[in-house]
């Protein structure tokens, strides 16, 4: 029988490959993957984030970050700025749109996943999941 530790990480990996699924399944009908929604979400409530902030934010590197926001640009939904020697990040008026539309139902959907959790739970599975994450650091 394998010890707790993998037992509690086996636990964790199915679960975010579940929740995860019926993220991308929901975010296709948007033509969104679950990187372009967080790149959305962030920009949409952070309006002229640098493109570096972004790329901290998101872990990734410059590269990848580069190529996905041109993706973003192509559909419309993004516009950089060069500010100085940084690239700052807006919103059009299409991004916009899908922000109000997608965001609020995309919380919807996880709040309604890990509403079989109390408020408390809730926090508590926060609290844990902070204190592992910064533990890899």
């Amino acid at each position: 029988m394998p010890g707790l530790a993998v037992l509690d990480w086996l636990r964790l990996t199915r679960v975010y490959q579940k929740v995860d699924r019926v993220s991308v399944c929901h975010l296709r009908q948007y033509g969104l993957s679950v990187a372009q929604f967080d790149v959305l979400a962030r920009v949409g409530r952070a309006e002229g984030l640098s493109q570096q902030e972004l790329a901290d934010a998101l872990l990734v590197t410059k590269g990848n970050i580069c190529q996905l926001l041109d993706r973003m640009e192509e559909a419309g939904l993004i516009v950089r700025r060069q500010e100085g020697r940084a690239n700052h990040l807006f919103l059009t008026d299409a991004g916009r749109v899908l922000f109000d539309d997608v965001l609020p139902r995309q919380e919807a959907l996880v709040g309604r996943i890990f509403g079989t959790l109390s408020p408390a739970e809730q926090s508590e599975l926060l609290a844990l999941l902070r204190r592992l994450d910064r533990s890899l650091d």
